[in-house]
């Protein structure tokens, strides 16, 4: 048997899980016409045994898998763990835990930024993933055995790899980078979002604190109709429409109506006044209440070429301590960095700090200097003071 589809199976697997150090886990689903994902498959594998398990079986109680998610005796493992730790946590409310991702461990381990399953299970498992199956529709049934061979491969292959990057992370003493990184993970808090924090995904085209304050009624509008209906938030209504709208704040259906993007019919609906209300309710809200625009973070005059040096120095520490630079320090970090030696930033902080922090103020300071190292190849820090 690959494929569960009853409670009972689910529960005697899952009984057989609670004795494992570890499970790998996957999901297959879809949302491109859902806002939230549309669980398909899950995968699951123990050292021994896997499993795929169909949460789409007619009457099957996912209750024991959730369970099991929860069981803080057993290492959750996944590959790249956002978009499935979203689907656990929206269907049953929790986080599954503990957890560890290999896509964050290969970064710590100097596989490079954000590296694929495929490359993971190649170097480290010596296995080919099959590629063709990738965008096959994961809620069609029923599943053939093709499709169920190449789901299980993604638990099965990462075996091996969460294995050997645990032995390299132990080895380094780099286990704890990996529990920094899994904190985010496992905060609720990064799966939701809030209606009245949805205009931040938006890229607004002006910086008027009134039309923010529009365009974050809006946002927060569509976020809620996008969750009560189940829909994108594009199918909604598009941020284009959604900006426009903003930008000319109609208080009357004919207004509505001329905005590109919104016909006639949707105007005066339902969907029209619901519109017309969040723009009302901008507009009253005090001024003083009203978004700010972000302050523009200009690098001070000069600071240009102390950035380009600082990328200079984390690329040269990333490469001596074989790790992702995108994991120790980002372009904004840097200028940060640049600009106040005091900056709040991760790579000021923690190990962090020790890879690239403490060099990068000793080198702002002339404390330090890059050479080149005596084969004419590589560069090297050098004292200065």
């Amino acid at each position: 048997m690959t494929l569960i589809t009853d409670t009972t199976s689910l529960a005697a697997f899952c009984r057989r899980m609670q004795d494992a150090p570890y499970i790998t886990v996957d999901t297959e689903f879809v949302r491109e016409k859902t806002y939230w994902p549309q669980l398909c498959l899950v995968q699951v594998a123990g050292p021994d045994e896997a499993l795929a398990i169909d949460p789409l079986a007619p009457g099957i109680d996912l209750t024991p898998l959730f369970a099991l998610m929860a069981d803080t005796n057993v290492l959750k493992v996944f590959h790249a763990a956002r978009q499935d730790v979203e689907i656990f946590h929206h269907l049953s409310g929790a986080i599954p835990t503990p957890l560890f991702d290999t896509q964050v461990a290969a970064m710590v381990c100097g596989f490079g930024d954000a590296v694929s399953y495929e490359t993971l299970a190649s170097q480290l498992a010596k296995a080919h993933i099959d590629k063709s199956l990738r965008f096959t529709d994961w809620a069609q049934r029923p599943l053939s055995e093709k499709q169920l061979q190449y789901a299980l491969a993604d638990v099965t292959h990462l075996r091996p790899a969460y294995e050997k990057l645990r032995k390299r992370l132990d080895r380094d003493g780099r286990s704890e980078w990996v529990v920094e990184e899994m904190a985010i993970l496992t905060d609720p808090r990064t799966y939701v979002t809030e209606p009245d924090a949805a205009w931040h995904r938006l890229k607004p085209r002006s910086s008027s604190p009134r039309f923010l304050m529009v365009l974050k009624e809006l946002a927060a509008w569509r976020e809620r109709e996008a969750q009560d209906r189940d829909l994108p938030r594009q199918r909604v209504i598009r941020d284009e429409a959604l900006m426009e709208i903003a930008a000319h704040a109609p208080s009357a259906v004919e207004e509505l109506a001329r905005t590109r993007g919104m016909s006639k019919g949707l105007a005066e609906g339902r969907q029209g006044a619901a519109i017309l209300d969040a723009v009302a309710k901008a507009l009253a809200t005090p001024e003083s209440a009203w978004p700010q625009p972000p302050e523009r973070n200009d690098l001070p005059r000069g600071l240009g070429p102390v950035v380009d040096l600082l990328k200079v120095l984390l690329k040269l520490k990333c490469d001596q301590h074989d790790v992702a630079q995108k994991l120790v320090a980002s372009s904004a970090d840097i200028e940060a960095i640049a600009a106040d030696d005091n900056a709040n930033v991760a790579a000021l902080q923690g190990w962090r700090r020790t890879v690239f922090g403490d060099d990068a103020l000793h080198i702002k300071h002339g404390r330090v200097g890059l050479a080149l190292a005596e084969n004419g190849k590589s560069l090297r820090l050098i004292p200065l003071a």
